[in-house]
């Protein structure tokens, strides 16, 4: 088991509920406008997994060719100014060690001595050890939890996979990833472990909030599932299904436990009265955070194979921009005059909110211009 060392980490502002380093308010009330803050990187298109809500299920393959240099997304990277996140994302980033060791790493080995903090989107049923690795270096482990028991994960993470995983084979993977995120909250790792609220989890939620604390997870992420990608067929909640569900988990959670919301669609500027009333509750429940959505406002995903870079990893807009030939902060620029980022680019001082993204907007808010609107505080 890995031990941390003050000497591997300079002294950075510990990731909490006062400081959080992913949200764009953080740009927008330092610069006035929003800026290119947070930079994704798509490492690989291979997982062991298929599960039915990933965004990126469409893109997942069973080979694949030959990564950029990594020299080149360093320099890419040097390039944006205002540089404060890293993202690794995939498929699975540690599906191979070797991809672990000679490009995972050293990229946040880089963005360690920047001063950039960095996290890593992984499913944890792997080798232990591959995780070890990434220790050092890493901020925030970011894990997907939906699941009550090894029958849950069976059926939510395998239920896209050509061939069918034998039961035993996918509770054995279930109680690796338990295991390995214990062990790894135990070592000193901030875990995160985000559930999303849907047609399956949105009445477990509170179970599932208890298994998260009891592995010794540092914060519970609750996000919404919207229709994207491959997930565009799931059912879609309604707004007083996803209501409910929050008003539950908020009053069952445990109080020590950080919970982070993201991609709610509700606003202070909602003409429900029950709408403003959830708000009003996020906003001063202990412990308890609503992030801005960074898709859209200061973050872009570099895919590591083609170099295109998109607005998100699972986003219907085309390239932007590649970065053979593009730099990142003039590709951000050009998604700043599109069009479609006219229609969501909304910021309320009052409310402390950037309104809704994309995927929020289109399924929820079609034709409402929230840029019109004014927040009941």
């Amino acid at each position: 088991m890995y031990e941390q060392h003050d000497t591997q980490k300079p002294a950075l502002e510990p990731i909490s509920p006062q400081y959080d380093p992913w949200d764009p308010i953080r740009s927008k009330r330092a610069y006035g406008e929003h800026r290119l803050t947070s930079v994704e990187l798509t490492v690989t298109n291979l997982c062991n997994m298929r599960c039915e809500h990933c965004a990126v299920g469409e893109t997942l393959s069973m080979t694949e060719g030959p990564r950029i240099p990594l020299s080149v997304i360093l320099k890419r990277l040097d390039e944006v100014e205002e540089l404060e996140t890293i993202s690794i994302t995939g498929g699975e980033p540690s599906y191979h060690e070797r991809t672990v060791r000679e490009y995972i790493v050293p990229l946040l080995r880089y963005a360690r001595e920047r001063g950039v903090r960095s996290q890593i989107n992984s499913n944890l049923t792997l080798d232990l050890s591959r995780y070890e690795l990434l220790a050092p270096y890493l901020d925030v482990m970011h894990i997907s939890f939906n699941y009550v028991n090894a029958e849950d994960f069976h059926e939510v993470g395998f239920v896209n996979s050509a061939r069918k995983a034998v039961r035993e084979t996918s509770a054995k993977l279930y109680e690796r990833m338990v295991e390995n995120t214990i062990a790894l909250s135990r070592a000193g790792m901030f875990v995160s472990a985000e559930s999303m609220i849907n047609y399956r989890t949105h009445e477990k939620l509170a179970s599932i909030h208890r298994l998260i604390e009891e592995m010794g997870c540092r914060r519970h992420e609750v996000h919404p599932m919207y229709p994207s990608a491959f997930a565009s067929k799931l059912p879609v909640l309604s707004l007083e299904q996803t209501r409910t569900a929050i008003h539950r988990l908020l009053d069952s959670r445990s109080r020590d436990l950080w919970m982070l919301f993201g991609t709610l669609p509700f606003y202070a500027c909602c003409e429900l009265e029950e709408d403003r009333d959830l708000v009003k509750r996020l906003r001063t429940e202990p412990n308890v955070t609503v992030r801005n959505d960074p898709d859209g406002r200061n973050r872009l995903n570099v895919n590591v194979f083609t170099g295109d870079v998109f607005v998100t990893d699972f986003s219907d807009v085309p390239a932007l921009g590649n970065v053979h030939t593009d730099r990142l902060d003039e590709v951000f620029g050009r998604w700043k005059a599109h069009p479609l980022c006219h229609t969501v680019d909304c910021y309320c001082p009052a409310a402390v909110c950037c309104g809704p993204n994309l995927l929020v907007a289109d399924t929820y808010y079609k034709h409402l211009d929230f840029t019109t609107r004014q927040a009941v505080v």
